[in-house]
């Protein structure tokens, strides 16, 4: 994949629900409340996360592992089947940040090698996305008290839906743009 079009994927991908935000704030208001708890979701980015996992480690080539690699790919399948069954609690916080730290993998792999100094924008985001993630690990209920945060009052909702908004354009015309060249 090239820095512009993950550039672009990205810029929509953040994009549609801010613009969704906008369009009916109730109802992604609604979302966004039951989002920490919400079990079809915990399975569905846990599953999307285990799955992005086993994918990324079926990809590596480090020789010293070769001998354990399928061991290592049962174990983390496991790992993945295992938190589903047994850490019901916040459970689509923790997959929803795991995907953030397989994304920030994806955007700084892709990103190293442009020749642009611009590419620090996703960088720089992708960095925020392993905080982020490492941090909603270790204490997933600090997601549901920022989404509490940000729908708790409306003007600061639709502000922050706004800036969100206009960062992903921002990606979108950087993809287009600058990183096409």
């Amino acid at each position: 994949m090239t820095i512009s079009t993950l550039s672009i994927l990205l810029g929509l991908l953040y994009g549609l629900p801010q613009l969704y935000a906008l369009v009916q704030p109730e109802e992604f208001k609604a979302v966004l409340r039951k989002f920490s708890r919400s079990m079809v979701l915990g399975y569905l980015t846990s599953g999307i996360a285990t799955v992005w996992f086993l994918y990324n480690l079926q990809q590596e080539n480090i020789a010293d592992f070769a001998v354990y690699k399928k061991y290592m790919f049962a174990g983390f399948a496991g790992l993945g089947l295992g938190t589903c069954i047994y850490l019901r609690d916040f459970l689509a916080v923790r997959g929803f940040a795991v995907m953030l730290l397989l994304a920030a993998k994806l955007v700084c792999d892709t990103a190293r090698w442009a020749d642009t100094p611009l590419r620090l924008f996703l960088i720089t985001w992708a960095y925020v996305w392993v905080i982020v993630g490492m941090w909603w690990t270790i204490s997933p209920w600090r997601c549901r008290d920022w989404l509490d945060w940000n729908v708790s009052d409306d003007a600061r909702f639709k502000i922050l839906s706004g800036v969100r908004l206009g960062f992903s354009i921002f990606l979108v015309v950087l993809g287009l743009t600058v990183f096409r060249g």
